[in-house]
């Protein structure tokens, strides 16, 4: 049997964005503090019994928001071209966040990113 070990970090931002074309208050500008849930499995552990260190899954999920940390995101990449919904954040920050931490022994399974208390989207792609 394969191990498998499911980590999972919090952290948050906050940002600003107008969604076009939408039809209701959200075409106008307004702002969200982003909660953001991290998931992802280990299949080993290394030394000293991790699966990747929490602050390794911390400092990559920092390092995106920290991009998107007070900012405007439809002036930010790739949000000049498609909608800053929460679907498309997730779908970037899960990418982004899986480039810099994704090994042989660590992946990133989700991203649950919560635009309210109440409202959530959680991003994940299937193994093909």
């Amino acid at each position: 049997m394969t191990a498998r070990y499911q980590l999972k970090v919090v952290t948050e931002f906050a940002s600003a964005h107008t969604l076009r074309d939408y039809p209701g208050a959200c075409s106008r500008m307004h702002g969200h503090n982003w909660k953001v849930e991290l998931e992802a499995v280990a299949n080993q552990l290394d030394d000293i019994g991790m699966g990747v260190d929490f602050k390794i899954m911390k400092q990559a999920a920092n390092d995106v928001g920290d991009e998107l940390d007070h900012r405007y995101l439809n002036d930010l990449e790739p949000f000049k071209t498609i909608n800053p919904t929460a679907e498309n954040i997730a779908a970037y920050m899960f990418k982004e966040i899986s480039d810099r931490i994704n090994s042989n022994t660590i992946k990133v399974t989700a991203l649950t990113l919560w635009e309210t208390e109440r409202a959530c989207v959680r991003y994940s792609e299937e193994n093909t």
